[in-house]
């Protein structure tokens, strides 16, 4: 998605302000600085930064862009590398593993929806049993 590019409200005021007076005398000079020729230097200084801007914008959606792509690319090579290693050397060796891959005589097989626990541990259960006399005893399994 393209970002945003920017314009400014002030600008336009501006301008539009610039063209009103502009009416009253092209040379108008209200002192401490406030005249026409400044203020119409200034609006070109602004609107040359929003373009600058707005055109930075531009290009790093351009390289974001180039960058997404180029990483799409790296990942797929990455792949590649890693089933190319287990072609040539085969899955469970020792050089499958050095490139990343987990070797096809070390992976755990579990059971759908289950997580994985060790197989030499049992899972413990615990169940309250409650006497005649109101007397509760707990018992494990």
């Amino acid at each position: 998605m393209a970002r945003r590019k920017r314009t400014s409200l002030v600008l336009e005021r501006a301008v539009r302000r610039a063209a009103s007076i502009n009416s009253i005398d092209l040379n108008l000079d209200l002192g401490n600085g406030l005249t026409l020729p400044a203020f119409s230097t200034l609006i070109e200084r602004m609107r040359t930064k929003e373009n600058a801007y707005n055109s930075a914008l531009s290009s790093l959606d351009k390289l974001y862009r180039e960058m997404l792509e180029t990483e799409d690319e790296l990942g797929d090579m990455t792949e590649h590398m890693l089933m190319a290693v287990g072609t040539r050397y085969g899955k469970s060796s020792v050089e499958y593993g050095m490139a990343g891959g987990v070797p096809k005589n070390q992976r755990r097989k579990g059971l759908r929806g289950e997580s994985p626990t060790p197989s030499d541990e049992q899972p413990s259960f615990l169940a309250s049993v409650e006497s005649k006399n109101g007397n509760k005893a707990a018992a494990t399994t």
